[in-house]
């Protein structure tokens, strides 16, 4: 079944707004893998706006207690990203090309013009026990170039996804995330998904586009949360997970 990790960027940025430590950002992940979800996502950016490096390595202790859990650091590793990634060491590395002053990801990498930078930092990420992903738009025909760099697995982005869900397009759309899975999967590379995904859209989501191996979500868990709970609010969205194999 695919996995959940739950994203605590947006907890950390709740928690930013006063000079106190709450909502406790390590206790609220440790609840959500309580609850079933498979791993904590985190996307540290050098403005510190939500999680802090100083978040990461306690984060990561929480996530230790939990013996199937991963810990997915997510992050432009031209932007102070290795540093963190060289001292924790999470099971998985998602490397997305975000610009600093982005209020969130918003596009994926364009290879043809990005490939020569990161493959370096692949290998450097290989060469640490790290699994690789990398952040794409539904393209099928980059899927073999991000195995030629040495990527595990691409994390589809899915706001062009949500963004058609119950439209004229959402067909077409969610071809182009289906092909691109497809492509994905015959040259050998792990398909993880994530942004706006929700309790709304993402069943549909996952009974379309096959083999996805987890899915990362954040802002709408963590507003979903403020009315249901986390442990409730994770369970919600297991359900949805399972229900889009039946």
């Amino acid at each position: 079944m695919t996995k959940l990790s739950v994203n605590v960027n947006k907890i950390a940025l709740l928690r930013n707004a006063r000079a106190l430590d709450m909502p406790d950002v390590g206790r609220l992940a440790g609840l959500a893998l309580q609850s079933g979800a498979s791993g904590i996502t985190v996307h540290p950016r050098p403005d510190e706006r939500h999680i802090r490096k100083s978040d990461v390595l306690p984060l990561s202790e929480v996530i230790k207690q939990f013996p199937n859990a991963e810990f997915n650091i997510e992050g432009n590793p031209f932007h102070q990203l290795m540093d963190i990634i060289r001292e924790i060491k999470p099971h998985q590395v998602t490397l997305v090309p975000d610009d600093i002053a982005a209020s969130t990801s918003d596009h994926g990498w364009d290879l043809a013009t990005d490939g020569a930078r990161l493959e370096p930092i692949i290998q450097e990420l290989k060469s640490l026990e790290i699994r690789v992903s990398l952040f794409m738009d539904p393209l099928a025909d980059q899927m073999i170039v991000a195995k030629e760099l040495g990527a595990d697995r691409i994390e589809l982005y899915t706001e062009a996804y949500a963004n058609a869900y119950k439209t004229n397009d959402q067909d077409h759309v969610t071809g182009k995330y289906h092909d691109t899975a497809v492509s994905a999967a015959k040259v050998g590379l792990g398909i993880n998904a994530g942004h706006d995904l929700n309790l709304d859209n993402l069943s549909y989501f996952l009974s379309q586009v096959p083999q996805v191996e987890e899915v990362s979500i954040g802002h709408a868990l963590t507003a979903d949360a403020l009315e249901y709970g986390i442990e409730n609010t994770v369970q919600r969205y297991l359900a949805q997970i399972q229900s889009s194999y039946t």
